[in-house]
């Protein structure tokens, strides 16, 4: 999480074309960030979406503010910052980063959660003890703790 709660989702690449469109790379799989009249913190300004296309691996997106490619070129590699959206039914990396991981069934208190890593198969919780816990063992998170549901012997091959 960014400063004044503000979430890292991606960054500016270089200048497209000359109309001040930009390759934008998300951090996130959340592509409503990219819609028309989006707002996106960078370098202490506000940028608007105006237009947003998928390309390839990236993006190529308009913004109200940047309007020919001098312009847009001064912004390559911008880190941008969005405001976290609101789903409830969605688990957040930093909601789960310092989380305590308690099993729901035994009560046993698994350690914090200090990472969240990318696996093809489901993203896994890195536990300080090195533990990991496939993310669809998780049951909820309440009030900065994660209740799991691990299958019995998942934690005996982190011992």
């Amino acid at each position: 999480m960014t400063s004044a709660g503000l979430l890292e989702v991606g960054r500016l690449g270089r200048a497209h074309g000359v109309r001040g469109e930009l390759n934008v790379h998300l951090s996130t799989d959340r592509t409503e960030r990219l819609a028309v009249g989006a707002v996106f913190h960078a370098r202490g300004q506000l940028l608007t979406v105006r237009s947003a296309r998928r390309q390839s691996d990236r993006w190529v997106v308009g913004f109200v503010e940047i309007t020919d490619r001098t312009e847009a070129e001064k912004w390559s590699q911008a880190v941008i910052s969005a405001e976290p959206i609101d789903d409830p039914e969605a688990l957040w990396v930093h909601h789960l980063i310092g989380a305590r991981v308690v099993e729901q069934r035994t009560g046993i208190d698994r350690g914090s959660c200090v990472a969240v890593l990318d696996n093809p198969a489901h993203d896994l919780l890195e536990l300080e003890s090195g533990a990991l816990v496939p993310i669809p063992f998780v049951v909820s998170i309440v009030d900065g703790v994660v209740l799991i549901d691990p299958p019995d012997g998942l934690f005996s091959l982190a011992d």
